[in-house]
C-alpha cells in the first residue's frame, strides 16, 4: 500500500479531539504532539522526567500559543505510577493514544515493579496503561491507539520462558522482543476490542537520544560516538520520524491492525504501510503474551456488556 506524498500538513481538523502521547518531551514523540496540536487536538505530553516535559511544554507554547497543551507525569517502568496517571485522565472521552514512549538496548536494569527495563517500559507499561484508559477510548466515537514499534522488531522472538532476560541478557535481543511484543500487542487489541481501532507505527531510523541512551548507560564512549554520528550522517530527523505515527493517528483510511513506517525501505522516508515479521501475526503467540501481560500487571480489559 503506497501512500503518495502524505505530509504532516495533511493532518485533518483535529478541534475536539484529546489526544495523550507517552514520552513526548523529546524525539518521535515530542514531534507527534506537536503536530497534533497544531491540528487542533487537546494534547496531554505524558512524561517522565517533569524537567524535561516542562521544556518540551513551553517549546510547543512558543511556537503554538493558543495550542491546548498539558504535561502530567507518568512513569511507565512504575505501574502505580501508570494507575495514577490514568486516574486522572480516564475521566472524559479519548480519542487518540499514542504509545510511543520507551528505552532502547540498556544494560540490564529492573522497573519499580521487578520487569525487565526494555519489556517492562516499552511493553508492559503500555499494555497496563491501555487498558486502564479503555473505558476514556471507548467513550470516544472513533478512537485509536497506537503502539510505536520498530523495524528491529524483525529479529525479536518471545521467549516466554524467560520474559525478563532474568536467565540470560543480551540488549539487543531484549529490545527485539519488546518490540515485537508491541506488534504482536497492537494487532491483537485491535481484533479483541469492537469499537476501538489500534494500530502499529515505526520511525525507521530517525535520529533521537534512543540511540546513545544506551552506550551512554553502559559507559561504552566509543560506542555512544558512533550511534552520534550514524544520526548525523544516515537517520532521517525525528520530525520526519514521526510521520508514520501520525498517519495512524489521524488518517482516515489507515486501517486497524496494520503498521506503518517509512517507505524507504523502512528506514526513511513518508509513510506507508509496511510489512510486519510473519511472527507478529501469530495468533496463539498474541494469545500469549496477552494472558502473561494480564498476569505480570494485574490490569484485566474490561469492556461495557452489550
Amino acid at each position: 500500500m503506497f501512500m503518495g506524498g502524505w505530509r504532516a500538513a495533511d493532518i485533518p481538523d483535529l478541534t475536539e479531539r484529546r489526544a495523550i502521547v507517552t514520552g513526548a518531551n523529546s524525539g518521535i514523540g515530542y514531534h507527534t504532539a506537536l503536530e497534533l496540536a497544531r491540528h487542533g487536538a487537546a494534547v496531554v505530553l505524558a512524561c517522565r522526567s517533569a524537567e524535561r516535559g516542562g521544556a518540551a511544554l513551553e517549546r510547543i507554547r512558543a511556537e503554538l500559543p493558543d495550542a491546548d497543551v498539558t504535561l502530567a507525569a507518568l512513569d511507565l517502568a512504575d505501574l502505580a505510577s501508570v494507575r495514577d496517571f490514568a486516574a486522572g485522565h480516564g475521566a472524559r472521552p479519548l480519542d487518540v493514544l499514542v504509545n510511543n514512549a520507551g528505552v532502547m538496548a540498556i544494560p540490564r536494569r529492573a522497573t519499580a515493579d521487578g520487569f525487565e527495563m526494555q519489556f517492562g517500559t516499552n511493553h508492559l507499561g503500555h499494555f497496563a496503561l491501555t487498558g486502564l484508559l479503555l473505558p476514556a477510548l471507548l467513550a470516544a466515537p472513533a478512537a485509536r491507539v497506537v503502539t510505536v514499534t520498530s523495524a528491529l522488531a524483525w529479529a525479536g522472538r518471545m521467549n516466554f520462558d524467560d520474559l525478563n532476560g532474568e536467565r540470560r541478557y543480551r540488549r539487543w535481543q531484549a529490545y527485539g522482543q519488546s518490540k515485537l511484543a508491541n506488534l504482536l500487542f497492537a494487532k491483537e487489541l485491535d481484533r479483541r476490542i469492537a469499537g476501538l481501532t489500534s494500530l502499529a507505527a515505526h520511525p525507521g531510523y530517525a535520529a533521537t537520544n534512543l540511540q546513545t541512551a544506551g552506550p551512554r548507560m553502559a559507559g561504552d564512549r566509543l560506542g555512544e560516538r558512533i550511534m552520534t554520528m550514524a544520526n548525523r550522517l544516515v537517520a532521517q530527523s525525528d520530525a520526519a520520524g514521526a510521520l508514520p505515527s501520525l498517519y495512524a493517528a489521524t488518517a482516515p483510511d489507515a486501517r486497524g491492525g496494520a503498521c506503518y513506517g517509512p517507505r524507504g525501505f523502512q528506514q526513511r522516508g513518508l509513510p506507508t504501510r509496511v510489512r510486519t515479521p510473519p511472527a507478529a501475526g501469530d495468533r496463539e503467540t498474541a494469545r500469549r503474551l496477552w494472558e502473561a501481560s494480564e498476569r505480570l500487571t494485574g490490569v484485566t480489559y474490561e469492556t461495557p456488556a452489550t
